[in-house]
């Protein structure tokens, strides 16, 4: 593909996009699908994010945000399930953005090989617009307010009773590690995922994750009876947000991009947080002969968990099963990533990256002092708030 455009490399590089940015003519024959959103008049930007094409674009009747994605990725049938959490979460008071409808009741529209959503495009600035996963916030006080905002979007998740989602690449499931028998959970896990299950080197990096992340789903297990089925969000990094201004002192506005949405618990989802901006991994990715360089944001972290807790406080069970949690939560969607490349892209120098980097490097820096510090301190902090007063929210 030959094009000036640019999208977000693994490394975290710019590299060539896997799919191609939309055009203005493709948007505008699309929203004459969308009565009461005008006709388009100019594509104000082009997202940078990998796994599909979104552009912000002015409308003669405001501006609207499209997304099209591959159907080898998402169908209709899988968008509808993230847009029905989306609807009942705007229903229960939460920031999201509104998913339009089109002429004929439908919020995804498949055309040829193409599955598109036209979403409102939140209040707020859109600060982290070009951050990539993996890189921190740019204060403690944007870290608490994201806290905040996660804690809110359970509250208005509960009352959700739609089952799991179905196997499809890039969601971030939680089902080996909520297994007692994470062995056989993992390869009900690849069965159901035919590129996964033919992939000899994916299947031997799962091998190897399962005894690294042995000791972590041994901490775990005996809280899992705890942990409330929830459907979460599963990528809170602070690009996921809009924000109230540019400072330091930013609040956030909205939440954004449920596609790895699916049904886990409150304290998977927090630990997706934690894992998606507090530490460092792409310095992981580019000095891997020293995992304990790799920068750790204590300072976010706490700010992070103490917004959370100012809105939704962790029962005693919830706030011991974060730290195993922090270190197992990542490998499902480490998988998800492969299935993606492997399936949709037939790229399999991708694949395992996603594998080997992600999935089995993530899981031998949690073995490793890095993973120690971060553990010991989430550990150090549920222990301590055991002996303070029962925490209550702030009104």
């Amino acid at each position: 593909m030959s094009t000036a455009f640019k999208a977000h490399g693994m490394d975290g590089t710019l590299v060539e996009p896997d799919w191609p940015p939309l055009a203005l003519h493709e948007v505008r024959a699309l929203l004459e699908l969308f009565p009461g959103n005008g006709q388009a008049v100019e594509l104000l930007s082009s997202s940078p994010r990998p796994f599909s094409a979104a552009s912000v674009v002015a409308t003669s009747n405001g501006t609207v945000f499209v997304k099209r994605h591959h159907r080898s990725v998402r169908d209709a049938e899988g968008l509808s399930e993230e847009h029905r959490f989306m609807q009942h979460l705007r229903a229960h008071g939460a920031p999201v953005p509104r998913v339009f409808t089109s002429g004929n009741g439908m919020t995804a529209i498949e055309i040829g090989e193409w599955t598109y959503e036209v979403h409102e495009r939140p209040a707020g600035v859109d600060l982290y617009e070009d951050a990539l996963s993996w890189t921190p916030f740019r204060s403690t006080r944007h870290a608490h307010s994201a806290g905040q905002a996660l804690a809110l979007l359970h509250h208005a998740a509960l009352g959700f009773a739609a089952p799991p989602r179905k196997p499809r690449p890039l969601v971030a499931s939680f089902s080996i590690f909520a297994s007692d028998d994470p062995a056989g959970a993992m390869a009900l896990y690849l069965a159901v995922r035919p590129s996964l299950a033919a992939d000899a080197v994916t299947r031997t990096h799962c091998a190897l994750a399962l005894d690294l992340l042995a000791p972590f789903h041994a901490e775990l297990q005996p809280l899992l009876p705890a942990l409330a089925p929830l459907w979460t969000h599963n990528d809170l990094h602070a690009s996921n947000l809009f924000w109230s201004d540019a400072g330091d002192d930013a609040r956030a506005m909205a939440v954004i991009d449920l596609g790895l949405a699916d049904r886990t618990n409150a304290v998977h989802d927090l630990a997706q947080a934690i894992e998606r901006n507090i530490v460092e991994w792409l310095a992981l990715v580019q000095n891997p002969a020293h995992p304990e360089d790799a920068p750790v944001h204590f300072d976010h972290l706490f700010a992070l968990l103490d917004g959370y807790e100012q809105v939704r406080p962790l029962s005693p069970e919830e706030a011991a099963a974060l730290a195993p949690m922090t270190a197992l939560c990542h490998a499902e969607f480490a998988l998800t990533e492969a299935d993606y490349f492997l399936g949709a892209l037939h790229a399999p120098e991708k694949a395992k990256i996603a594998s080997d980097d992600y999935l089995l490097g993530h899981a031998r820096w949690f073995r490793g002092a890095g993973g120690r510090r971060l553990l010991d301190a989430l550990r150090r902090w549920a222990e301590a708030r055991e002996r303070q007063p029962q925490r209550t929210v702030k009104q």
